[in-house]
């Protein structure tokens, strides 16, 4: 029997998820060949391939040298189609995250949806807990995928959609005039190392790193 090709293509400008999946795990479905790959020009007849947090878009030659393409996007769409979708849930105050398996069109995040899952926060995860809670979801919905694969229904978008802009370093600035319990939401989602909070005070700026005490 003729095993399926499944490709994995990671963003190497993004790939926090490595710190958080274990791509071997999934070896234990011995119907399927995996790959990891991190440039998409290498790319080619595959029979699946799933772009893990990839920022860029790919273009129409991609996606049609490839049998199907299928991305993870941690909304509920059409809602939050684009960058960043579970900070700006968060920063909206949404304590339950929803995640769209879809395929991949040319157009970002309009594809048809296969299935979708969620997860409840309980306000309180800081950046690292965030993201082991996505790569922990990310991880089933991949389990899942490969239980059921080729039975796969995929329904059409239906609702209002929005779409949230890519976000940078500035946006992690704290107004020195509001107070951090209603800005707590953005602390949360900062990340110490990479883009953390900050503002400024008589023309200098501060860094603020956010942890948890490990002792309560």
């Amino acid at each position: 029997m003729k095993k399926i090709n499944i490709t994995f293509l990671l963003d190497t400008k993004n790939n926090w998820i490595l710190k958080y999946l274990n791509f071997n795990s999934f070896r234990k479905y011995k119907k399927y060949n995996f790959k990891i790959k991190n440039d998409y020009k290498s790319i080619k007849n595959q029979d699946i391939v799933f772009p893990m947090n990839y920022t860029k878009i790919l273009p129409k030659k991609f996606l049609q040298r490839n049998n199907l393409i299928l991305v993870i996007h941690s909304s509920n769409l059409p809602q939050d189609r684009g960058f960043a979708p579970v900070s700006n849930q968060i920063l909206k105050g949404k304590n339950t995250i929803h995640f769209s398996l879809i395929k991949a069109e040319e157009k970002v995040d309009t594809g048809n949806v296969c299935f979708r899952s969620k997860i409840r926060l309980d306000g309180t995860e800081l950046y690292d807990e965030l993201r082991k809670k996505q790569a922990f979801e990310f991880k089933k919905i991949i389990n899942k995928f490969l239980k059921i694969y080729p039975n796969l229904k995929f329904k059409k978008q239906k609702g209002i959609s929005s779409f949230n802009v890519k976000r940078t370093p500035s946006d992690s600035e704290l107004n020195v005039h509001k107070s951090l319990k209603s800005q707590f939401n953005l602390l949360r989602i900062c990340d110490n190392n990479k883009f953390p909070s900050f503002f400024y005070f008589k023309s200098q700026k501060y860094i603020l790193k956010i942890f948890k005490d490990k002792k309560i």
